[in-house]
């Protein structure tokens, strides 16, 4: 187990870093790998834990995984374990994602029910349902999704009632190798949902739609191995933005597409910073600048992101007067709120709105993180507050941060990581001694 120590910047964060890959972009494209025989290769791979897991899950089936730098390589040519299991699914809740690849190109497949960042009921029952107008004969069996199909999936078409990333992700990989065409109607418009339609046209789909709320399939019999290249990471270049803001400092950040955090970027402009975008880059200046308070609603793309929320908070926190966040993907993602106020900050929840009373001195203390995002705001926070703090359960951070110590360093934060191994083998000596 791993915890940050924080100290108080004593100036603000300044310079430039560069943006990885995106890891919900990834995992999408390493699922859509078993949909082909071979070796598929993905490049701009960014080192987290997220990828360590859904590489696990693809040796359990079978798959070879390898690579160097930034660059996977999935060979899928001994994929003949047809289940998932529950200790590895229960982890991340994209190991899902393997359920609908399974089923169109085996006809058949189990598992488990997902886990992942512990907030909100967030139901797979649009997976499930789409995956079915497919085709797919679906049972629930002691915590597994059993899928079959009688050779190919028949095809056919879905509306998603509301747009999900997740059940968008599953119900196109599936519907690729059906036998008739399926219109998939309200998918997520999710930059992570085009990067996976690039990959899958990659690998000979034929997909029609890309960047609208209607995707039309026409299935094919086989695909082959893919080649694709990962987006940067929209939710860590907002959260090294926040940096800039919420110490009133200078952050540019490189190798984005702008155009994917449009809506952040917005919220600053509202804020009173300075926004300067070019094509591949984007900076965040609010040296000498006297912030505002704000009111946002979260929503699905292109609105501005749930997984912006809690880095956005914790930057509301240091602007004085009233700003409002309400939450309308995740009515319940607040855990959070309890952590920022034990650093002294003053916000009151309201069903899915928090208000946020900034301004306020914030005191460095023992924190801990519940979820990859609400850990990347605590830290924001940390970095204001007044002496040293501590975050625990940094694990979470680093399902989604890539080399985040090193990139605040350069920025000037002070973060310094400690393991508790590291704290028992000194209270050992010191026992000796």
């Amino acid at each position: 187990m791993y915890r940050f120590e924080i100290h108080h910047v004593n100036k603000p964060l300044e310079g430039e870093v560069d943006i990885s890959g995106a890891k919900n972009a990834v995992l999408a494209v390493m699922a859509a790998a078993l949909l082909a025989d071979g070796v598929s290769e993905i490049t701009n791979v960014p080192h987290l834990k997220d990828m360590k897991t859904m590489s696990d899950v693809l040796r359990v089936i079978g798959c070879r995984i390898s690579g160097e730098a930034h660059t996977l390589k999935i060979d899928t040519r001994g994929a003949d374990h047809l289940e998932a299991p529950y200790e590895l699914v229960k982890t991340m809740r994209a190991s899902f994602y393997v359920l609908g690849p399974l089923v169109a190109r085996f006809g058949r497949c189990r598992v488990s029910l997902p886990g992942g960042c512990a907030w909100g009921p967030r139901p797979v029952d649009l997976h499930l349902k789409g995956l079915e107008a497919l085709g797919a004969k679906i049972n629930l069996t002691r915590g597994y999704v059993e899928a079959t199909c009688d050779g190919r999936l028949p095809g056919g078409n879905f509306n998603f009632p509301i747009s999900s990333v997740g059940a968008t992700v599953n119900v196109l990989m599936a519907a690729t190798l059906a036998k008739g065409v399926s219109v998939l109607q309200n998918a997520a418009l999710e930059p992570e949902i085009d990067n996976l339609v690039d990959f899958l046209i990659s690998m000979g789909a034929k997909i029609q739609g890309r960047g609208t709320r209607t995707l039309t399939v026409q299935g094919v019999e086989s695909l082959r191995p893919g080649k694709g290249f990962t987006i940067p990471d929209r939710i860590e270049a907002g959260t090294f933005l926040c940096g800039a803001a919420i110490t009133r400092g200078c952050v540019k950040v490189n190798k984005i597409i702008p155009e994917h955090i449009a809506s952040t970027l917005d919220a600053f402009r509202e804020m009173g910073c300075k926004v300067d975008v070019g094509n591949d880059w984007a900076q965040v200046d609010a040296r000498n600048t006297e912030l505002k308070p704000i009111s946002i609603s979260t929503l699905p793309f292109p609105g501005f992101p749930t997984d912006m929320q809690a880095p956005l908070m914790a930057t509301l926190v240091s602007v004085p007067g009233n700003s409002l966040i309400q939450d309308t993907v995740y009515n319940d993602r607040f855990k959070h709120v309890a952590e920022l106020q034990r650093l002294g900050a003053d916000i009151q929840i309201n069903g899915n709105t928090a208000t946020i009373k900034g301004g306020t001195k914030l005191e460095g203390t023992d924190i801990m993180g519940s979820d990859l995002r609400a850990t990347a705001g605590l830290v924001l926070a940390a970095l204001i507050s007044e002496g040293e703090s501590t975050v625990s359960r940094v694990y979470h951070l680093d399902r989604g941060y890539e080399d985040f110590e090193a990139k605040m360093a350069k920025l000037g934060a002070v973060v310094i990581r400690h393991s508790d191994d590291e704290d028992a083998a000194l209270a050992a000596a010191a026992e000796e001694q």
